[in-house]
């Protein structure tokens, strides 16, 4: 497994869909594009409490910046070939240049149009200190 933190800013470009795992833990996923000419689309996953909230509040074309771990998954087509998919884990994410009247839900925010989600507890789990080289 390969550990690497990932910083991203785009706008959304397929909406958030909530599943459930076996025991009954939500995960939101979405698609960002972080390049203008539409060529860099990455797929954002999250879990737990982080991924309620974005299911109820980012929406298609708003902008997000995201907080999380790179990682890549790999799975065999039907044709047989193998297919690698980066995504990025969040840690946080925040809704950037919201329109008027959205409140932030993080105390110590200071512009109003920023609203942070964060879910620390989570990813301390998904982190294996012994897999870290330094």
């Amino acid at each position: 497994m390969t550990l690497a933190k990932a910083f991203i800013t785009g706008s959304v470009v397929k909406a958030p869909e909530k599943r459930f795992t076996q025991n009954d833990m939500a995960i939101a996923g979405f698609t960002i594009n972080f390049d203008p000419a539409n060529e860099g689309l990455i797929r954002v996953v999250a879990f737990g409490q982080l991924a309620d909230t974005i299911t109820s509040t980012i929406n298609i074309g708003d902008n997000v910046a995201v907080e999380g771990r790179l990682q890549v998954n790999s799975y065999k087509l039907p044709n047989g070939k193998d297919k690698k998919v980066f995504e990025i884990s969040a840690n946080s994410v925040e809704k950037i240049g919201a329109s008027q009247g959205v409140v932030s839900s993080s105390s110590n925010a200071q512009n109003e149009n920023i609203v942070s989600f964060n879910q620390d507890e989570i990813a301390q789990d998904l982190i294996d200190e012994d897999e870290i080289p330094f």
